[in-house]
C-alpha cells in the first residue's frame, strides 16, 4: 500500500468517486466520511457517500448525511452510484469485510482502493492509505491527510463539524489515552475556523427519546452483572428488551463506557442480542488488550482498549462462552 501522500497526482483533475465506511457507522466514520466528501467535492470530484447500512438518527444533522445513500434500503441507486467510479474512499475500516453485503461488490471493483483507518491489523488489497492506529479517530486521520496534501484552505465549517464530532466520540469526549497534544491542537485549528463545538455536543448526547433513558436505566439495574474477582463487568441485552424500549439504531451507543466507571474494573462487554446475531462490545482499561481478546474469543477485533465482536449463538450460550474466556484470562485481568 502506497503512501496517502502520493494520492494528490490523482486528485489534479475530477474523477467519479465513493467513499465508503463500515456497517452501522457511528460518528467517527460518517463524521470522516463526510468530511472528505466536502473536501473533495470542493475539488471538482463527482462525489457519492454510501453507508453499508442505516444509521443513527443523532447523526443525520450532519452537513451532507442527507445524501448518504444506505446500501441496504436503497441497493438500486447505490449500485448505480458504484459504476464506473475511478476511486474507492474505505473510512474507519481495513478489511472489506466490514462493509457487509457491500463487501462482495467492492473485491469486484476496478479502480484504485485507498484506506483511510486507525484499527490493528489491516488487511491487504488497498493501493493507497494510512493505517495509523496511534490516531484518536480516523477523522483526525482526514484532517491530516488534508493538510499532507497542501489544501487546509479548503476546511470550511462543513468539514470541521464532521471532523470534530468523530474525533470527541472516538476519544470519549477527550478521556481515552489517544486524546495526545495533536488532537488538542487539531480541534484549536477548527475552532479558529468557526467551530462550534457545544452545538455539536448537544445534537450528538443531548438528542435521545424518553424510551433511550429508561432502557438505559432498566439495563443498569437489571442486566448488569459484576465480577470482581476478575475486575470486569458484563451487561448482556436480549432481544425482547430491544423491543420492548422500541430501540432505533445507534441507541446503545456508549452503554459499555457505563461499566467501565465502576471502580476496579479493567474490562467491560455489553452483549446484545440483535436477532439476526449477537453483538460483543469490548473496553478496558490499563494493559488489557480487548483486541486480542475479540479476534480469538468472538471472531472480531478493533482498538487496543476498545473492540468487538459477533457470536451465532444464541445469547444466553454467548454469555457463557464469554465468561469462560475471561476465566481463561483471570491473570491479565488482575
Amino acid at each position: 500500500m502506497k503512501s496517502i501522500a502520493e494520492i494528490k497526482p490523482l486528485l489534479e483533475s475530477p474523477k467519479k468517486v465513493v467513499i465508503t465506511m463500515h456497517q452501522k457507522p457511528d460518528a467517527d466514520a460518517m463524521g470522516s466520511s463526510l468530511a472528505l466528501y466536502h473536501y473533495l467535492i470542493q475539488k471538482g470530484h463527482q462525489v457519492t457517500v454510501i453507508s453499508p447500512t442505516n444509521f443513527p438518527d443523532f447523526l443525520k444533522w450532519m452537513p451532507g448525511a442527507d445524501g448518504v445513500i444506505d446500501f441496504e434500503s436503497s441497493n438500486d441507486r447505490a449500485m448505480e452510484a458504484l459504476k464506473g467510479i475511478e476511486l474507492l474512499f474505505c473510512l474507519d475500516f481495513n478489511a472489506l469485510y466490514r462493509t457487509k453485503n457491500m463487501a462482495p461488490y467492492l473485491e469486484k471493483l476496478d479502480c484504485i482502493k485507498i484506506m483511510i483507518d486507525h484499527h490493528l491489523e489491516p488487511q491487504p488489497g488497498f493501493d493507497y492509505g494510512v493505517s495509523d492506529t496511534t490516531a484518536s479517530s480516523t477523522a483526525q486521520l482526514v484532517y491530516e491527510t488534508i493538510y499532507i496534501l497542501g489544501d487546509e484552505k479548503y476546511i470550511n465549517l462543513e468539514i470541521a463539524q464532521c471532523i470534530y464530532a468523530g474525533t470527541v466520540t472516538d476519544t470519549g469526549s477527550f478521556r481515552f489515552a489517544s486524546t495526545n497534544a495533536k488532537v488538542h491542537r487539531m480541534v484549536a485549528d477548527l475552532m479558529d475556523r468557526g467551530l462550534k463545538h457545544e452545538v455539536i455536543h448537544q445534537a450528538i448526547y443531548d438528542n435521545f427519546l424518553e424510551n433511550r433513558l429508561r432502557f438505559l436505566g432498566h439495563s443498569l439495574l437489571n442486566r448488569m452483572e459484576v465480577f470482581y474477582e476478575y475486575n470486569t463487568a458484563m451487561m448482556a441485552i436480549p432481544y425482547t428488551d430491544l423491543k420492548r424500549f422500541d430501540l432505533q439504531t445507534g441507541d446503545t451507543e456508549g452503554l459499555v463506557n457505563f461499566l467501565l466507571s465502576i471502580q476496579g474494573i479493567k474490562m467491560a462487554a455489553l452483549i446484545i442480542d440483535r436477532n439476526v446475531e449477537v453483538k460483543l462490545s469490548f473496553r478496558s482499561k490499563g494493559n488489557f488488550d480487548v483486541n486480542t481478546f475479540a479476534r480469538k474469543y468472538f471472531d472480531g477485533g478493533g482498538h487496543f482498549n476498545a473492540s468487538g465482536g459477533r457470536s451465532t449463538d444464541p445469547l444466553e450460550k454467548t454469555v457463557g462462552r464469554f465468561i469462560r474466556a475471561v476465566e481463561e484470562n483471570e491473570e491479565l485481568l488482575q
